[in-house]
């Protein structure tokens, strides 16, 4: 996408998400993410870059940005967040494993936001399971979640989106599962199986489907770089360009 592609998307997106952000406060129903399907591609796009408030209100975060920034959990050690916890831009992603679309984002950008900015202390990347797509897609959650708790969730999301899979197939049957935390390095596989059909790995991953719900996420991936969201797997210019803007935002906050 070109740059004067993406301010366009931008600029029509504006107004809409300004009105939204106005009458949803409370992040009650906040519906950043309307009127999208259930596979987001590169149509997304940034859904919002201003804030609807006047000038009066630019020295501070609007009520709007600071629900957004307390999204953030920055928890010490959380196997699903990769980066610092005190990175000045964090970005939450929305994803179901049997996404198409999620995939191309873990394969093709991810990695170079890692290496650009991750690695760099600038930003910090926390995953949120919003499966949509049926039982597998509900299986394969739970599994991230049971392999995040023997510090392999990312090792898991790596094998899980690491080639293209047919939606609810059996490539995210039980023994595909419990394969593919062997391969990613998993070393209990029956603590594994316990977790992955326990009560806690449901509970964990409704808890993060309840909050996409309530930002209006209807479709996969959906991202927020720190009050900025960005709908589908976009080029990766759009996330660095949502990464330097939050960067910079932050940085005259501060």
């Amino acid at each position: 996408m070109n740059t004067d592609t993406s301010k366009r998307t931008r600029k029509a997106s504006t107004l809409v998400v300004a009105l939204i952000l106005a009458a949803a406060l409370g992040l009650g129903s906040l519906s950043l993410f309307a009127g999208a399907g259930s596979d987001s591609g590169s149509a997304g796009g940034r859904t919002a870059d201003a804030d609807p408030g006047g000038d009066a209100e630019k020295d501070a975060p609007s009520a709007q940005d600071r629900a957004l920034l307390a999204l953030q959990r920055r928890a010490a050690g959380d196997p699903m967040a990769l980066g610092k916890k005190d990175a000045p831009v964090v970005l939450i992603e929305y994803s179901d494993f049997q996404c198409p679309f999620c995939g191309k984002f873990a394969r093709d950008t991810k990695p170079e936001l890692v290496e650009k900015y991750v690695a760099a202390g600038v930003l910090r990347i926390e995953w949120r399971h919003f499966p949509i797509f049926g039982d597998e897609s509900q299986a394969a959650a739970q599994a991230g979640w049971a392999a995040g708790q023997q510090g392999r969730f990312w090792e898991f999301h790596d094998v899980a989106y690491g080639e293209e899979r047919k939606k609810n197939s059996g490539e995210f049957a039980d023994d595909e599962l419990i394969a593919m935390a062997e391969q990613a390095g998993v070393k209990n596989l029956a603590r594994f199986e316990r977790d992955m059909a326990g009560a806690a790995a449901e509970k964990a991953v409704g808890g993060d489907a309840a909050e996409g719900r309530n930002l209006g996420v209807t479709s996969t991936p959906a991202f927020l770089v720190n009050t900025t969201p960005v709908l589908g797997a976009q080029p990766t210019e759009v996330f660095e360009e949502a990464v330097d803007e939050a960067r910079k935002a932050a940085a005259e906050a501060e």
